[in-house]
């Protein structure tokens, strides 16, 4: 295991924020997204930071606990595998990446996380933003700002002039991959990002090992901004546990993923909600980008290779590359429902547990969060309504537990 980061050595004596944990009991429609599990009159009951138990309601027996009657759905807190706290969808990212003073882009972390509570997201996985995500992960952890709990790639690593070089950290040659791996190490990231392509492969052979050796050498997963075959089957091969997006995929390419079990993290929103005439011009999206997008959403042709990787196996998970243009950190359900419009996913309850038990998994944390059953920790969420009837219910977020602490 990598040395700590610098601030877990300081000793917190008085967080700036406490919120108790307590022993209640949720009733109502449960799903578990232990498989397509649901339970209709359903309990889960929270007691500290732990889920307790999970049941039929009928069950439950006196257990001196508050009991809440919430009307409404319980569910597992949502991943959202794929987001840039620091963002906040304007359409210029380079000049906010280049002109936010760090004290900035902090207030936009803060503020963001705030947002993603009360859409019932109570992990994010943040794929860079300079190193700004590692100070959000910090303020969550030390108790200085309520938030999801972060999963911080620190910044991403790019070559030198590659791929949003203005907000990633770059590096040329094996050793300087080597030695950025190490700066995010020392950070405190939970894994490392590359930034593998944009219209041209990027990295050369060497220094594409070198940066995936360095993280797993580190003990670190990496995971790969892919967009096209090419792009992908390259750092497949290479050995990346993850794909950032997807796009076009050969056979081959599709094969090697499955061999190799690396799942792909589609990020949809962007296209969709820029598509949107009413969200675009909000967002200062120009008007040759929203009829793009309106060519890209009407055009099935274009996801063909996901389509393919998903019915072949290929595991899927939510994100939504939310603080990208028009993707604000409470965008949830237009993703999934593009996921399963497409054919990405192949049920509401997938594309539920897309955002909860396969994105756990796909962040190695299935052993304790993802699904609600006894043992695991209490990241829990009570929406409106059905969401393997609509779901826009889960737009509807009346109350968000992380480690049994109620954030919303």
């Amino acid at each position: 295991m990598p040395e700590q980061p610098a601030w877990r050595f300081q000793k917190t004596i008085a967080p700036m924020y406490e919120v108790p944990t307590g022993h209640t009991i949720l009733k109502g429609r449960v799903l578990t997204c232990r498989g397509d599990e649901v339970i209709e009159q359903g309990f889960v009951e929270i007691e500290g930071a732990m889920i307790k138990a999970v049941g039929n309601a009928v069950d439950l027996g006196e257990r001196g606990a508050e009991v809440v009657e919430t009307g409404g759905t319980i569910i597992p807190g949502l991943f959202n595998s794929h987001a840039h706290l620091a963002w906040d969808g304007v359409h210029d990212l380079a000049q906010q990446s280049l002109n936010d003073p760090p004290e900035l882009s902090a207030y936009k972390c803060a503020g963001n996380m705030l947002i993603s509570l009360r859409a019932g997201v109570t992990t994010v996985r943040d794929l860079g933003m300079h190193r700004t995500n590692l100070v959000a992960k910090q303020a969550v952890e030390q108790g200085i700002f309520p938030g999801p709990r972060v999963l911080a790639c620190g910044a991403a690593i790019v070559q030198t002039g590659g791929h949003t070089y203005w907000c990633c950290r770059e590096a040329s040659g094996a050793d300087e991959m080597r030695r950025a791996v190490r700066e995010q190490v020392r950070g405190g990231a939970d894994l490392i990002k590359i930034m593998a392509c944009h219209d041209r492969l990027e990295f050369t052979d060497e220094e594409l090992h070198a940066v995936i050796d360095e993280s797993h050498r580190n003990g670190l997963p990496i995971t790969a901004h892919a967009t096209y075959d090419a792009c992908i089957r390259r750092v497949a091969e290479f050995g990346v546990d993850c794909v950032e997006h997807g796009g076009s995929m050969s056979d081959e390419t599709i094969a090697l993923l499955l061999e190799r079990k690396i799942p792909i993290v589609t990020t949809f929103a962007p296209v969709v909600m820029q598509s949107q005439p009413e969200v675009a011009r909000k967002f200062n999206i120009p008007d040759w980008k929203l009829q793009e997008r309106q060519r890209a959403v009407a055009n099935p042709a274009r996801y063909e290779g996901l389509v393919r990787a998903a019915r072949a196996g290929v595991v899927i998970g939510f994100g939504t590359d939310a603080g990208s243009p028009a993707v604000g950190h409470g965008v949830v359900a237009p993703e999934l429902q593009f996921m399963l419009k497409l054919g990405v996913v192949a049920t509401p309850y997938a594309a539920l547990r897309s955002a909860t038990s396969v994105a756990a998994a796909i962040s190695r944390l299935e052993a304790t969060l993802g699904t609600l059953e006894p043992g695991k920790l209490a990241d829990v969420v009570v929406v409106d309504g059905n969401p393997l009837d609509d779901l826009d219910a889960l737009a509807s977020v009346r109350r968000t537990y992380v480690g049994g602490r109620r954030l919303v």
